[in-house]
């Protein structure tokens, strides 16, 4: 059963042809009935654009309709993390993001972007050096329940979340460490006085 879309969407057809199988068929279509979507799915496909620092702690999210290219969401990222972190020199970018945007952040910006590619020998997966460490950090947002599945209407509901989740993670990485040094043992120094 084709669901009806209330408003034009920005996947094309085939393209959504491609994501719906997937999905997991709404309730509403179930023998046993359930209340049907408010939203149609193929309007809350959204993308993630992160900045982490070196540990994997965010700097900066943007959420971003999907259709956006890597490339031209970057432009964007680049132009409102550099009034807020001007201290940021160089910035590690996979693939998707070489280019002219290389040549501009560092002409407009002072931001040196080394892009991280994948070994021309590789076959399969590879874990790319700095790659990893955005991914690591996703996933640790993802594991607040709330973003298992993006639910959102509005894009600032999505950013906004993810920041909740990203603060939630910090306070919790600074008691641990803070929790850390107060129980450790004393050193033999202050034990012999």
């Amino acid at each position: 059963m084709a669901r009806r879309r209330c408003h034009p969407s920005d996947t094309r057809d085939d393209e959504w042809a491609f994501i719906e199988p997937p999905l997991p068929k709404p309730t509403c279509e179930n023998p046993a009935g359930g209340r049907p979507e408010r939203h149609p799915r193929r309007e809350i496909v959204d993308a993630i654009r992160c900045v982490v620092d070196t540990k994997g702690l965010p700097f900066f999210v943007m959420v971003t309709p999907a259709d956006i290219t890597d490339r031209d969401a970057a432009k964007e990222v680049l132009f409102r993390l550099r009034p807020m972190h001007p201290e940021i020199t160089i910035v590690w970018a996979d693939s998707a993001y070489a280019g002219q945007l290389v040549a501009r952040a560092e002409k407009y910006l002072n931001l040196t972007v080394k892009i991280v590619s994948r070994p021309k020998d590789a076959w399969g997966f590879v874990v790319l050096p700095r790659r990893w460490v955005v991914e690591r950090s996703i996933a640790w947002v993802m594991h607040a329940r709330r973003h298992a599945r993006d639910c959102e209407r509005l894009i600032q509901h999505s950013e906004s979340l993810i920041i909740w989740a990203a603060t939630t993670l910090m306070t919790r990485c600074i008691t641990r460490c803070q929790s850390r040094r107060s129980s450790q043992p004393a050193s033999r120094e202050a034990q012999r006085d």
